[in-house]
């Protein structure tokens, strides 16, 4: 009756499509979300609210299902006149339409289950599409400080595995507890109305068979919220190996990296196991009810049609009733179960919407008609809410097309400046303005969609060089867009000696290319968008010191571009308008070229530490 295999390779195929619609639809909706006046995302729907926006579909899954349990409830009736009317009483006549009866009966029941079953399966991954594209929108929603303390794991697990528990138990298990219940209900009813002595074997069985489920659902509600746990955990640590193969394998850590999944995939083991044994526990109570019931009642129904209370065709109907109400008994262990595991994924994401973004928009933002890109931190102090004060009274102001440069030890800062002008964190202290404007008062999306960065950790997509690329602005950028900012950042060169050239399918995090190859690229993203405000964290640290200045010269002729260029080489700062020195969170030293080099001062130490020999062979 139930085909579990052929269900499971069915929902594995309908998955793949519903994934992509899911993506599809999370992209529109996160587009819709970003446009939002506050940028705030909504609460969790609860899964009352899923079912209530597909209530419809769901009616008519409902509905078909009864209809088609009725009519399997109907078949013993048939019997009984069968066996009363044609066996016992003689009347031939009537075994035709008796006959006719089962006939309909059974297309009927066909057409109503494939009715049922498609139409739950249909809605079930419409529901968890919906609630995929939500999760990922809020999750994309939330603020960086969010991500400093989740790890990718965690998140995984929550959109892949726990969005296809609920769709499970939204899908096929919620259609066999509701067939279950309804099922046991009107088989009870059909028992009573034949004989209500006998119709009390089967009930106290489903109360007995009842309560064992409750314990079983409560006892295994705890161990899945552990597996739940330890199956992020386990992500984390696979997720974080495969991205980090190269620098466990330059390490010689194979075997330590391999002993800690381990630990954690016998955690999990261990987990699987203690459900296993709770399920293997409880399981038998169902076994012997499910069995012991049809003889129970073969006897004591025996009984009653030797003493006249029940006629030969009322006890074969009610062996047919008993004989169905044993598969809901056999099921009810392995729908609590997968209920329980239902009850705690739902738990495990409602935490997650918990979360709420702590960089928010203004009520009425101020959208400027032209972003020119004049940038002014006033007395801007930073720190993290567990962490000691990263910056302190930094004062700058930027003036359209001009260049800073930011230099400093690791830690001094540099980088915090960056993320502060982007908001991907507030400031603390003092105000950051974009052309006179406080970027409070800015919408993000006008904010982030006119300041072009490049960052420290390049981020390539495994996607084709031109998709990479046009990244920032997809449906603006054309291919000779893409060709200019490509030889601007010296890397049509390497490009263009590959196979497919910008067609060329680059691996996960751009792997397969050299570091300064990747620089590149991420230069070229940041320069095909145009924007007014351009920002170089530390990207040309892996180029040659030619290829750096090339990629200067380059710069110079952005006139018309806002720059901050943050670094250690003296080289990629020295023609920057003004140069600021950070150090321990403060503007130590600023000034031009030139003018920090009379100070001699951190400035002058890192130029004689990087161009002492060459100072020495010219004094000589």
């Amino acid at each position: 009756m139930y085909e579990t295999n052929s269900r499971g390779l069915f929902q594995q195929r309908l998955f793949f499509a519903v994934q992509e619609i899911a993506l599809i639809a999370a992209g529109r909706h996160l587009t819709a979300c970003v446009q939002t006046k506050k940028g705030e995302m909504k609460a969790m729907k609860k899964i009352s609210t899923y079912l209530w926006e597909n209530k419809m579909p769901y009616l008519l899954a409902v509905a078909s299902l009864l209809i088609a349990v009725t009519l399997d409830m109907m078949a013993p009736r048939l019997t009984k006149s069968v066996v009363d009317d044609v066996i016992v009483g003689g009347n031939m006549g009537k075994l035709k339409y008796l006959l006719l009866g089962f006939l309909g009966i059974g297309l009927g029941r066909c057409t109503f289950q494939y009715i049922k079953e498609y139409t739950f399966d249909r809605v079930g991954s419409k529901i968890s599409a919906q609630m995929r594209r939500d999760l990922f929108v809020h999750i994309q929603s939330l603020s960086a400080d969010f991500f400093d303390r989740t790890n990718t794991g965690e998140l995984m697990a929550r959109v892949k595995e726990d969005i296809d528990i609920i769709w499970d138990a939204l899908g096929f298990v919620g259609m066999l507890l509701i067939e279950v219940f309804y099922h046991t209900g009107i088989v009870l009813v059909c028992m009573y109305m034949l004989n209500w002595k006998l119709a009390l074997i089967p009930t106290a069985a489903m109360f007995f068979c009842g309560t064992i489920a409750i314990v079983m659902e409560k006892k295994l509600g705890a161990v899945y919220e552990e597996i739940s746990e330890e199956n992020a955990a386990l992500n984390t640590v696979a997720e974080e190996n495969l991205a980090g193969v190269r620098t466990v394998k330059a390490f010689a850590r194979e075997k330590f990296e391999i002993g800690k999944f381990l630990s954690h995939n016998k955690r999990y083991y261990d987990l699987n196991m203690k459900q296993s044994k709770l399920f293997v526990k409880y399981d038998p109570y169902f076994s012997v009810v499910s069995k012991l019931l049809p003889i129970l009642t073969i006897l004591v129904g025996g009984r009653f049609v030797i003493a006249g209370e029940m006629t030969l065709g009322e006890m074969t109907a009610f062996v047919e009733y008993s004989n169905n109400i044993v598969w809901p008994m056999e099921m009810l262990g392995w729908l609590t179960n997968s209920f329980s595991s239902a009850v705690a994924s739902n738990k495990k994401i409602k935490k997650i919407y918990q979360e709420t973004p702590s960089i928010r928009e203004a009520e009425e933002p101020v959208v400027l008609d032209k972003m020119q890109g004049k940038i002014c931190f006033d007395n801007v102090s930073f720190h993290k809410a567990d962490m000691y004060e990263i910056l302190h009274d930094i004062s700058f102001t930027l003036e359209p097309g001009k260049t800073l440069g930011i230099m400093g030890a690791t830690g001094a800062g540099k980088t915090s400046i960056v993320q502060l002008l982007q908001r991907m964190y507030d400031a603390t202290g003092g105000t950051i303005s974009i052309d006179g404007v406080d970027i409070r008062q800015l919408s993000l999306e006008q904010l982030r969609t006119n300041i072009s960065s490049v960052t420290q950790d390049v981020f390539l997509f495994s996607d084709t060089i031109n998709e990479n690329i046009k990244l920032g602005k997809k449906s603006t950028t054309d291919y000779q867009a893409v060709r200019k900012a490509s030889t601007d950042a010296q890397a049509s060169g390497f490009i263009e000696r590959m196979e497919r050239q910008y067609e060329t399918v680059i691996g996960e995090r751009g792997v397969g290319l050299s570091g300064g190859q990747k620089q590149r690229i991420s230069i070229a993203r940041a320069l095909s968008k145009r924007d007014p405000i351009l920002i170089l964290d530390d990207s040309t640290s892996a180029l040659d010191m030619e290829t750096e200045h090339l990629i200067q010269e380059t710069l110079e002729t952005l006139t018309d571009t806002t720059k901050i260029i943050i670094a250690h080489r003296i080289s990629a700062v020295r023609h920057a308008d003004e140069i600021l020195v950070l150090q321990d969170g403060g503007i130590a030293e600023r000034g031009t070229h030139e003018s920090l080099l009379k100070q001699k001062g951190l400035y002058y130490e890192t130029y004689y530490a990087q161009y002492g020999d060459v100072l020495e062979r010219k004094e000589a």
